[in-house]
Formats: structure tokens, C-alpha cells, sequence
């Protein structure tokens, strides 16, 4: 549960490092005032770091929530099994996967570079 404590810019200046130490813990945050208005809010870095990822996530995807929605329904009607793998892809693209068993893919490209093949190897997170 968020909790948000609001105080005056001149208390806050006296309890700077209390204040640093609890807006660790997730959902504190603190709203600064000046002559009762609110002026500052202080949170965490790694709070701040994660609404700034979330505004750059909503803004290079406006319609997240429909296409998430869109992903739950192909899943629960088996329709996503028809979709295109990354593997398909790249194969189009002259690419060939080995060593499928392992975590591990090894990417080659049919292309050749100075007499030799270009590998690329990717881990599966």
C-alpha cells in the first residue's frame, strides 16, 4: 500500500537523511510543501527509474493494454500457435539455429565474410 507523508520544505530540510532512508521502501514517498502548497515529491531512484521506464513503455506502445488483451485471448484459443517464430523469421533470413537441446542457440548466417562464417551466439533469457 502507498504511503504518502506530506510536510513543510523547512521540516524536510532538517530531516533530509530520515527522509532519504524510508523512501527506500517501496511505496513511501514524501510531498514537500511550501507555504502549504505542494511543491516537491521524493521517492526512490529505483522508483523514479521504473515510472520513467513505464512512461517510455506506454508511449512507444499506446495500445499495450489491447494488444496484451489480444496476446490473452490468442493464448487461451490456442490461435497463437500459429503465430510466427523468431526462428522463422530468421531462417527467411538465411539463418540456421544449432544446438537446439541446450539453453544455448548458435546462430550462423549462410553469408560468408572474408572466407569465414558469421556465428552469433544467443543466450535464451
Amino acid at each position: 500500500m502507498d504511503q504518502t507523508t506530506t510536510i513543510s520544505i523547512t521540516e524536510a530540510r532538517k530531516r533530509l537523511f530520515q527522509i532519504a532512508k524510508e523512501v527506500q521502501i517501496p511505496g513511501r514517498s514524501y510531498t514537500l510543501t511550501e507555504k502549504g502548497k505542494p511543491k516537491v515529491i521524493i521517492i526512490s531512484f529505483e522508483e523514479y527509474d521504473s515510472l520513467k521506464e513505464t512512461i517510455e513503455v506506454l508511449t512507444e506502445f499506446p495500445d499495450l493494454k489491447k494488444d496484451m488483451e489480444e496476446t490473452e485471448k490468442a493464448i487461451k484459443t490456442g490461435e497463437y500457435k500459429n503465430w510466427t517464430t523468431l526462428e522463422d523469421l530468421l531462417g527467411r533470413e538465411g539463418f540456421i539455429f544449432h544446438d537446439k537441446s541446450s539453453n544455448k542457440y548458435e546462430v550462423s548466417s549462410s553469408a560468408k565474410t572474408k572466407g569465414r562464417k558469421r556465428t552469433r551466439k544467443i543466450t535464451k533469457s
